[in-house]
Parts: C-alpha cells; sequence; structure tokens
C-alpha cells in the first residue's frame, strides 16, 4: 500500500518524495553546493520543509550556500596569510604606557586604509606586541574579504634569494603584488645586502599606490635610511613607503615580561 499525504492540495508519494530528496541531496554536493546541501538535510530531519513556501525555501538554501561560501572563503584566506598570531582586534591592550590609541585601532579595523592603499608602519621595542597587532589588523582584513600574505621579512629575504636560483623568482613576486594586504614583520633586524635591497625595492614599487603594506621594525623610521643603505635607492623606497604612511609608534616594556598581559 502506498503511503500518500497530501500538502498544498496535492497528494505526495512519501516513499518517491523521500527518493528525490536524497537524489537532490547528491547533486547538491556533487554541484559543491555544501551549505544548500547542509541545509536541506536540516530541514528534511526536523520537518521545516513541509512548513516552507517554495519562495522561503528558495531564499534559504540560496542564503545557506551563501554563507558557507563566505565562510570558507575567509578560513582559506586566513590559511594563506600565515599569520604569526592569532590576533584579534577586541584584545588589543589600550594602557596609557603604550601610547596606543583605542580610536585609531578601531579606525585601521575598517579597513579602510586598504581601500585606499595606504600603508601603515608599526615601530616600538622588543616583545612589546608590534608583531600581534599587524597580526590582528590582517586577520580583520581576511574577515572583510581581503588578500592576505604575513611573512617575517629575513625570511622573506631568503627565500627570494633561493628562487632566483631555481627560477621561481618573479613567480612569488608577482603572487605577492596581488595581495591586498602584505605585512612585513621584523624589519630592520640586519643591514640589507644588494639582493635584498633590490627586492624590497621591487615590492613597494609593484605595490605602490595600488596596494596596501604593513612593516614592523624595532627601529624608528628615521634609522630606515642606514638599514636599506646607498641613499639612492633608500630614498626611493622610504619615499614611496613613509610618505602618507599610518604610523604606529608603541611606548611601554615588553609585553613578554609581564605574564598577565601576554599575547596581548
Amino acid at each position: 500500500m502506498l503511503l500518500r499525504v497530501m500538502v498544498g492540495g496535492h497528494f505526495i508519494n512519501l516513499k518517491k518524495q523521500k527518493i528525490m530528496n536524497e537524489e537532490t541531496l547528491v547533486k547538491m554536493k556533487s554541484m559543491k553546493f555544501y551549505g544548500m546541501a547542509q541545509a536541506f538535510s536540516s530541514c528534511l530531519e526536523d520537518g521545516q520543509l513541509a512548513t516552507m513556501t517554495s519562495d522561503e525555501m528558495l531564499s534559504f538554501l540560496i542564503t545557506s550556500e551563501y554563507d558557507d561560501r563566505h565562510n570558507r572563503r575567509i578560513d582559506r584566506h586566513i590559511r594563506n596569510a600565515r599569520f604569526r598570531y592569532s590576533g584579534s582586534i577586541e584584545k588589543l591592550y589600550y594602557g596609557p604606557e603604550r601610547n596606543l590609541e583605542k580610536n585609531q585601532m578601531m579606525r585601521y579595523a575598517e579597513c579602510d586604509f586598504i581601500d585606499k592603499a595606504e600603508n601603515i608602519l608599526i615601530t616600538g621595542c622588543t616583545g612589546i606586541g608590534k608583531s600581534y597587532i599587524a597580526s590582528a589588523l590582517g586577520n580583520q582584513a581576511c574577515l572583510k574579504g581581503y588578500k592576505v600574505f604575513y611573512t617575517n621579512i629575513t625570511k622573506l629575504f631568503a627565500k627570494l634569494k633561493m628562487m632566483k636560483a631555481d627560477g621561481s623568482y618573479l613567480r612569488e613576486i608577482s603572487r605577492i603584488e596581488k595581495q591586498d594586504l602584505l605585512i612585513m614583520d621584523d624589519f630592520g633586524l640586519q643591514a640589507l645586502d644588494n639582493q635584498n635591497r633590490a627586492a624590497l625595492m621591487e615590492l613597494i614599487e609593484d605595490r605602490h599606490g595600488r596596494r596596501s603594506t604593513i612593516i614592523t621594525s624595532q627601529l624608528p623610521v628615521k634609522e630606515w635610511y642606514d638599514v636599506i643603505g646607498e641613499k639612492t635607492v633608500a630614498d626611493a623606497i622610504l619615499d614611496r613607503l613613509v610618505h602618507d604612511a599610518n604610523r604606529i609608534d608603541i611606548d611601554g616594556d615588553s609585553m613578554r615580561k609581564n605574564k598577565k598581559l601576554r599575547n596581548l
């Protein structure tokens, strides 16, 4: 005997309907509509499907798929960025000794500086939280859908030197240039040689006026000339990098010395 129920003025064969629903789920997954498949499966389990109009169901499925793809895209951006810390704007410490303004950070968290292709320079003594702040801004950018790449600048230069040897240098430079936000951490730990100086010039030149860059350093900006070396190149780099840049100059003691404030 066929089991039938009336829905919307029509008799529905429940066994046939179940088979159709299972086939629909298989098709959704095969087309990689994972958010839609999960939402449809949940509706079947809790009986919500029978209470929705066709328009409501369509809207619900599309919204579920959109949200799933959006969240997976954010997760992918964060993984690809390779942040040093899982930094968060909400967890920043704004003690008076730090000279870190909350209003200023909230403005940066809107990521308008990325839309305007502006740079941010973060300076302060070792252990004071520069890398965490840069990571927090980078994570915030990922949440807003921007592509971000985080790197220790010494490791980046070493990697680029190896890529010069195997012929993949230009491809890597092109990949970095396409990032909406490039974060270069720990600039100035050692003076640049000719090859590193040329690589930095190329990176800054490619991004100038088109993409945003965040640089952290223990050294005040006025000492960056000596780190770069060769005055003509240093002038060219810093003119593009520093002119109209946003500045965060942090004061206070090392955060690592204070267990209570560690990782803030």
